[in-house]
């Protein structure tokens, strides 16, 4: 028989490894928990996005230097600071997604209109990403980009924990911003208030659009199979990402599609004829898929609005004066 030290001492040390063990197994859940997404699959959602540079443009607008680990890289966001950012040190403010279209960029929206100006008395966080010249606004087939994670999880949060972002969103977007716009709202029901999407395609089955796609991702180097997979092997990708394909996902967002003619009008006084050309053909089938849209829409019972204008080209005048149209509605969707 053991002495009654040694019986002590086993008792106490059986006890301390168990309680090792449980704290061993119990990181390894946290651990693996973490590793894990909201919809449970693994990946390294856990990492969060973070503002490594910040370039002051003027009193109210910032440049931000953003590092994304959905992308992998850093991706510039440009916001404009709600008026009274300063003297309510304390103070959320509801948020304005602005997207920029296809060939373009990030200062498109300060450098194009006066939306700087149209926002100097407004208590609202105005946030302009990048999307890349043609990223679609997708997580890709190929894998990369994921500029989807990256703008509606990754930057969401960011705006949030760092500038003091509240949970009343709106968004607006045109051409492919716009088509943005459109799926991003309905990939998540409920996160945005408002969206509004000018001069935009809302339909993937349209013959017209697929050929602008195919040449649009073919001048930048893409195929466009890259981006949602083949048309037909891989349908249900392309539907997922198709605005008219998920007509009643915008139930509970308002909804405004605007779309011009394809005429031109005094706005494109004085343009060279070859851009004015390419802005009369990039406008000329949006007209009647946005209509075909919004009677959609309705019948799904969604709250939506149109103005489909002649004349009107797919260029920046006709974005400008749409701006201007939608604005008290916008600041009002924000409370």
């Amino acid at each position: 028989m053991l002495p009654a030290v040694w019986v002590t001492f086993l008792k106490y040390a059986r006890t301390y490894l168990v309680c090792l063990w449980l704290a061993a197994a119990l990181l390894s859940t946290e651990a693996h928990a973490a590793e894990r997404s909201p919809d449970g699959t693994s990946g390294p959602h856990h990492a969060e996005a973070r503002v490594t540079a910040v370039t002051i443009i003027d009193d109210r607008i910032r440049d931000l230097t953003v590092r994304s680990p959905a992308m992998g890289t850093t991706i510039p966001v440009r916001v404009i600071l709600p008026a009274s950012w300063r003297t309510k040190p304390k103070a959320t403010f509801p948020v304005l997604y602005m997207f920029h279209g296809g060939d373009d960029d990030y200062t498109s929206w300060v450098r194009e209109t006066d939306v700087e100006e149209l926002a100097r008395d407004s208590d609202v966080l105005i946030v302009m990403p990048d999307a890349g010249r043609a990223g679609y606004y997708s997580d890709w087939f190929a894998g990369a980009p994921r500029w989807e994670t990256f703008h509606t999880v990754e930057l969401v949060r960011l705006m949030e924990k760092k500038y003091r972002a509240s949970p009343s969103r709106a968004i607006v977007g045109l051409s492919m911003g716009g088509f943005g716009a459109l799926n991003y709202a309905a990939h998540n029901r409920g996160m945005f208030r408002y969206v509004a999407s000018m001069s935009s395609y809302v339909d993937l089955n349209d013959s017209a659009v697929r050929l602008e796609l195919s040449l649009g991702t073919w001048r930048e180097g893409i195929d466009i199979r890259e981006v949602w997979g083949d048309p037909v092997d891989n349908a249900e990708v392309w539907q997922a990402h198709n605005p008219a394909a998920m007509p009643r996902s915008f139930r509970g967002t308002h909804v405004h599609l605007s779309a011009g003619s394809s005429k031109p009008g005094p706005l494109d006084t004085g343009r060279p004829h070859d851009v004015l050309l390419v802005s009369m053909l990039g406008e000329a089938p949006l007209s009647k898929q946005t209509k075909r849209f919004a009677r959609s829409l309705r019948s799904a019972g969604v709250d939506v609005t149109t103005h489909v204008y002649t004349p009107g080209t797919h260029s920046w005048p006709y974005w400008q004066n749409e701006l201007h149209a939608i604005w008290p509605t916008v600041m009002k969707s924000l409370g």
